[in-house]
């Protein structure tokens, strides 16, 4: 079903995706701003755990930073669809840095009420800007190409990747010579500097809002979202980026019980960097071959191999050997999700992308969140096999259900 297609003579590379005019700069400067969310989710739990010395309060404060961020997601993306990221996103990131500056503010000194603490982490994560969503969305502008759009998307997935492991480093260099406040206050300007970068790009000045895009994808009279989750595309996309989510969220709580079991705890790092490794490994890859199959037919091809690897994960006989099975995993990660956003953004209308952009990012935390909390149960009850088998159920039962799915319509 999912074969390369005949190489062309000169076929588009990811050095070809970057000197597409004002491509560098843009992607450059939505970096810059995704550097933010590498770094804040460790700063802030680290800052509120000082102030108030208690885990429980940092744990608590968190999951409500996280779930107003995830949740809120497509509305923070509707609003970029309807006003334009050039009028959108500044108010947005302007309110966020500022939220997040007085979190640094309140978390500098030991004392600060705990509800002080909650109501200022809702409300940031209410204000987050999409920035993943709004520079997946400026790419199908910037290279309108398939080919080079399926390499920018993969770059874009590798590199967000890759921002996520520097983050956390970061935050162990900053919290070395201050106290983790400093993070997030650091948080606060990356992602201040970066939108107003990120806007100032000509790119964006072209797009505009287009709303007869937007209403073309339901049925007239239908809210919005009951529009958008309509479309049977977006809907697959979704659902394979949330058992993507399930998978990693599973990962993370078994690795660390893995580890600890065999008395190697210190081998977490270890074994989380080899899945970020394979991602980054597979994600260059998928993106540098021209494939024939659309990306709809090659959504449950990745979540296939997820699964699957995940399970054979479950059967190592030690550390050596669960390192090279999660980093094989990780090899179908990031063309899981690549794959996923560029379905979802092919299903929808030009005035819409940015929202279909952002339920699919929705999909995978969500489902990375609701992975970590139904295994957790699992794991003093069930062996590892049987832990890992578990958590990679969801991506073989989605790839399944979304197989037939694409399958049934092409013989329409």
């Amino acid at each position: 079903m999912l074969s390369p297609s005949p190489a062309p003579s000169r076929a588009p590379s990811y050095a070809a995706v970057l000197r597409t005019r004002h491509a560098s700069r843009t992607f450059g400067s939505a970096l810059l701003g995704r550097l933010s969310y590498g770094m804040v989710s460790l700063s802030l739990m680290l800052a509120v755990k000082d102030t108030t010395s208690s885990y429980s309060v940092a744990g608590t404060v968190m999951a409500l930073f996280g779930a107003t961020s995830v949740f809120l997601s497509p509305a923070r993306a509707a609003l970029i669809d309807r006003y334009g990221p050039r009028r959108a996103l500044p108010p947005m990131a302007g309110v966020y840095a500022a939220l997040l500056g007085a979190l640094a503010y309140a978390t500098w000194r030991p004392g600060t009420s705990s509800l002080l603490l909650g109501a200022l982490a809702v409300t940031a994560g209410a204000c987050t800007p999409p920035l993943g969503p709004v520079m997946r969305t400026l790419w199908t502008t910037l290279v309108p190409e398939r080919e080079l759009l399926q390499r920018a998307y993969s770059l874009d997935g590798v590199a967000e990747e890759l921002l996520f492991v520097t983050g956390p480093l970061m935050v162990g260099v900053v919290i070395g010579f201050a106290v983790p406040a400093a993070g997030v206050a650091i948080s606060a300007a990356l992602v201040l500097v970066g939108t107003l970068a990120l806007v100032s790009s000509p790119v964006v000045r072209d797009v505009g809002t287009r709303p007869s895009a937007a209403k073309a994808v339901a049925p007239r009279g239908a809210p919005r979202t009951q529009r958008l989750l309509g479309v049977v595309g977006l809907r697959h996309a979704a659902v394979v980026a949330g058992a993507v989510g399930l998978c990693l969220g599973a990962l993370d709580l078994l690795v660390v019980a893995f580890t600890e079991q065999h008395h190697r705890g210190a081998a977490v790092a270890w074994v989380m960097a080899a899945l970020s490794a394979g991602s980054a490994v597979g994600g260059l890859a998928h993106g540098a071959v021209s494939w024939r199959a659309s990306n709809r037919m090659g959504l449950p091809v990745p979540a296939a191999g997820l699964g699957l690897a995940m399970a054979v994960a479950g059967l190592s006989p030690d550390v050596y050997v669960l390192v090279a099975a999660v980093a094989a995993a990780g090899v179908f990660v990031a063309p899981a999700l690549t794959t996923a956003y560029l379905a979802a953004d092919e299903s929808v209308g030009e005035g819409s992308r940015t929202q279909a952009g952002a339920w699919v990012n929705t999909a995978v935390n969500a489902g990375s969140s609701l992975g970590t909390a139904l295994v957790g149960p699992l794991v003093d009850r069930l062996s590892p096999a049987a832990c890992f088998a578990v958590a990679a159920l969801p991506a073989l039962l989605c790839a399944a259900v979304v197989a037939r799915g694409a399958v049934g319509r092409s013989r329409r």
